[in-house]
């Protein structure tokens, strides 16, 4: 899938994606500090040139916490990438119908090497960590291979993952919205082809 179009449209102007991605707006900025941020997995990575920059340490100053206490921080630790800089993505939605089917998703996912994503319905509904919803309100992501199984293909689920290179959905309900952004899509039952899925994915590493 063809990424967001943003751009410089001139010295202090650039274009971005609004309204989950389906419209470019034109923005100027007026202040005299101008700050870009982009997607990990947005563009290739550049090839590094000449000499390595150096790095240097600094202190942190004493910040003000306004009456805040910090209480614990609580720091969520996997094997598997991160999921905004995965190369591939295997995300599971209301379809997976429960948490134990996610086991299937996640036996996919670690043979790719990838991360596990999940629809805020997924989410909400208790089948997986909230820190796994790809979405408009969840993460962005942009691998090179994004698999949606059992994803409806929600507005807000597509602005956090249609930018991804190559998107294979799985489906039963051939009127899913997901299609419509898939590169490849098969109307299927996820039970009936993951585990044939997963065991072709097996057959190829063995042979390799």
């Amino acid at each position: 899938m063809a990424s967001d179009v943003v751009a410089v449209a001139g010295a202090n102007s650039f274009k971005r994606p609004m309204v989950a991605g389906n419209a470019l707006a034109t923005v100027q900025i007026t202040t005299p500090m101008v700050v870009v941020t982009a997607r990990q997995t947005e563009f290739p990575a550049a090839k590094p040139e000449g000499a390595a920059s150096p790095v240097e340490s600094a202190a942190a100053p004493a910040l003000n916490p306004l009456g805040a206490t910090v209480l614990k921080i609580e720091e969520v630790k996997s094997t598997r990438p991160d999921l905004a800089e995965a190369k591939a993505v295997v995300s599971g939605g209301r379809g997976m119908k429960s948490a134990e089917n996610f086991k299937q998703l996640e036996t996919l996912t670690d043979l790719l090497g990838g991360a596990i994503g999940a629809t805020r319905a997924a989410c909400d509904a208790g089948m997986v960590a909230n820190d796994l919803q790809v979405g408009q309100t969840g993460k962005v992501v942009a691998p090179d291979l994004y698999i949606a199984v059992g994803i409806s293909g929600a507005l807000q689920h597509l602005a956090g993952m249609k930018s991804s290179k190559v998107i294979v959905a799985i489906n039963k309900d051939p009127e899913a919205p997901i299609f419509q952004v898939a590169d490849y899509g098969l109307v299927a039952k996820w039970e009936d082809t993951l585990p044939a899925l997963i065991d072709k994915v097996k057959a190829i590493k063995a042979a390799r």
